[in-house]
């Protein structure tokens, strides 16, 4: 009996280790979770001393934009500044992006993203607000809150008189930098930065006057032209973002949305930009509920674990590899829950 009870204590014993090592969130694999680790691993291998990825055709380009991307992939797998496997590389790039704060407020690299200031400021907005809750240094924090405080001013006034954005502050508007940085927006709002209220209506405005009769949005509201499936997706993210759950324009581009992507499957959705679209769609499902995500994120995991080079790697379409790998790590790590703005 005594030798019964001693092969039953252990079992029970080794059960919770099996267990441990084998639970994962909802649809994350064991596959999905070492394709992780392999791009991750890849971006920090890659990365510079400097913080960025300007080693790399992509990051060359667009320093800002990737390095902000590429920390947006770390910080989805829980690292800060100061914790995790990660930390190092999630430091670096944020002293980057700090020393490249302008007098303006726009945050910039000497290039100044191929002309295109504006996408790198609206994600590197992004990243830097989030890592303002997780900073310990008192002093780095101090810097870090006034330069996010001009990155919003800088965003505000830039702002068109249609309420939307474009490359450069001030310089017009379309689609796709608006959503950038409404989501730059919300997440510094997030941190607890105060965020014009003013700002984030004449945006949500502007998306509104952009929609087409498809319920989808269009490049810019002086292009006319078709829907755009990516910048339509973008838009429900960021709608969500900033608290339109019950907006009728979500409603109708997520109707739009969701008809293109439940009727082709693959990856590829036959209009370019195909990481663009999943980044922002996939936020877009998972927030709308396990109606849509139970069907998206099972298809869309495999396909994207099939996409990754034996480095590690995504190629990121005509990008570049640290936009690709970036991307994907965000997408493949959204049911981690570590960061605000990615949150149902």
């Amino acid at each position: 009996m005594r030798v019964m009870i001693s092969i039953y204590v252990c079992l029970l014993l080794a059960v919770p280790l099996r267990a441990a090592e084998e639970i994962y969130p909802k649809h994350v694999t064991a596959k999905s979770q070492a394709a992780v680790k392999k791009g991750l691993d890849y971006l920090a291998k890659m990365q510079t001393q400097d913080g960025n990825w300007t080693n790399m055709r992509d990051g060359e380009a667009y320093p800002i934009t990737m390095a902000s991307i590429a920390g947006m992939a770390f910080l989805a797998n829980g690292n800060t500044p100061t914790r995790g496997p990660y930390a190092d590389q999630v430091r670096r790039i944020e002293r980057y992006l700090m020393s490249n704060a302008t007098p303006s407020g726009l945050i910039t690299g000497a290039s100044e993203e191929q002309g295109r200031p504006m996408y790198g400021h609206g994600f590197s907005m992004l990243f830097l607000s989030e890592c303002y809750g997780m900073e310990t240094d008192e002093r780095l924090r101090t810097k870090l809150k006034k330069i996010l405080i001009e990155a919003i001013h800088l965003t505000a006034r830039g702002q068109s008189g249609l309420g939307g954005w474009t490359y450069n502050p001030g310089g017009g508007d379309e689609g796709s930098v608006t959503v950038t940085q409404m989501q730059g927006l919300r997440a510094a709002n997030n941190a607890g930065f105060s965020v014009p209220k003013a700002t984030i209506d004449e945006a949500v405005k502007y998306l509104e006057r952009c929609k087409t009769a498809e319920g989808g949005i269009q490049y810019s509201y002086g292009s006319g032209g078709d829907t755009r499936l990516p910048i339509s997706a973008a838009a429900i993210a960021t709608l969500y973002n900033a608290g339109e759950y019950d907006s009728r324009l979500a409603d109708s581009c997520m109707a739009y949305v969701w008809k293109r992507f439940t009727a082709q499957k693959e990856f590829t959705k036959g209009e370019g930009h195909d990481f663009y679209t999943h980044l922002y769609a996939a936020q877009a499902f998972y927030q709308a509920g396990d109606k849509y995500w139970d069907e998206y994120f099972p298809t869309a995991r495999e396909q994207i674990m099939k996409m990754q080079q034996a480095d590690g790697s995504w190629t990121g379409e005509s990008v570049g590899p640290v936009y690709g790998t970036g991307i994907s790590l965000v997408i493949l790590q959204l049911p981690y829950k570590f960061l605000p703005i990615y949150q149902r």
